[in-house]
Formats: structure tokens, C-alpha cells, sequence
């Protein structure tokens, strides 16, 4: 398989994750915990296969999508990357904070709060942003690869 290939594997993986239903047992909301977090675990899958796609051009050994957020490598679509990086209200880096959470200790999904508490002005839930990243990362590669294609 390609790196295009995996991406597109790996954004259509979110997407099934995404269309799960939880019910309404006991388990609920451990099921709508596990199924966000895989979902943002895929899409950390899919920004790692999304850097090997566009830099695949380039002589330089693939670090993993972080490195080459961090680094100065002249690579256009991984520029187009660091902006919205760089962009503290843009889907990538919301995810990007969102997938430092995964990889903490307390996780990334978190309980609902009750209904009859006032709920606070913070982020959206991560099913609403999970939503969110998907369709922005779908939305922006076909301009990432056709710039990546014209190498």
C-alpha cells in the first residue's frame, strides 16, 4: 500500500468510527470514550501517512509527522502544515493539542457533564471536533497532493 492509499484508509477507519452509535446502556459512555479516542488515534495514523505522502519526493528519511511539524525542511505542503499549526484556533492545531491529551494520562474523551449542571464555556465535546477534523483534513489534501504530484 501507498502512503495516499493508507491515508485514504485511515480517514475512512475515522469515519466508520465516527458513524458508531453508542446506545444507551451502562456502558454508554465508555463506548463513546473508546470510539473517540481510536477516532483520534486514526487520525494521528493519518497525519503520520499524510507527511510520508508529501514528503515522499524528497531525499530525507521520514521522522514522523511531529518532526516534520517542528523542523525547517522547505517542503511547501508541510509549510501549509506548520501554518495551520501555528494557528492556535485551526483544526490542526486544536487536534494537535487534542492528540498531546491522548497521550497523557487522563486521555483525551472525557464524561459528559450532567444535564441539569450549567456547563462551561470551554471546547466543543471531542465528538463535535472529532467531526470537524476529519472533514478539514479531507478537505485540504487533495491541494496538499496536487502540489505534492507536481514533483
Amino acid at each position: 500500500m501507498n502512503p495516499a492509499a493508507r491515508t485514504n484508509q485511515l480517514l475512512y477507519q475515522v469515519e466508520l468510527l465516527l458513524e458508531q452509535t453508542v446506545g444507551n446502556d451502562e456502558h454508554a459512555v465508555a463506548r463513546r470514550m473508546a470510539l473517540e479516542e481510536a477516532a483520534l488515534g486514526q487520525l494521528e495514523l493519518a497525519l503520520d501517512a499524510l507527511a510520508r505522502e508529501v514528503t515522499g519526493h524528497t531525499d530525507l528519511s521520514h521522522r514522523g509527522f511531529r518532526d516534520w511539524l517542528s523542523t525547517d525542511v522547505n517542503v511547501a505542503e508541510l509549510e501549509r502544515l506548520r501554518g495551520l499549526a501555528s494557528a492556535p484556533e485551526s483544526w490542526l492545531a486544536v487536534l494537535l493539542t487534542r492528540l498531546e491529551a491522548l497521550h497523557g494520562d487522563d486521555g483525551a474523551a472525557r464524561r459528559e457533564a450532567r444535564r441539569d449542571l450549567i456547563a462551561s464555556a470551554s471546547a466543543p465535546p471531542l465528538g463535535e471536533q472529532l467531526g470537524w477534523f476529519h472533514r478539514e483534513f479531507k478537505a485540504l489534501l487533495p491541494s496538499l497532493r496536487e502540489g505534492s504530484l507536481e514533483w
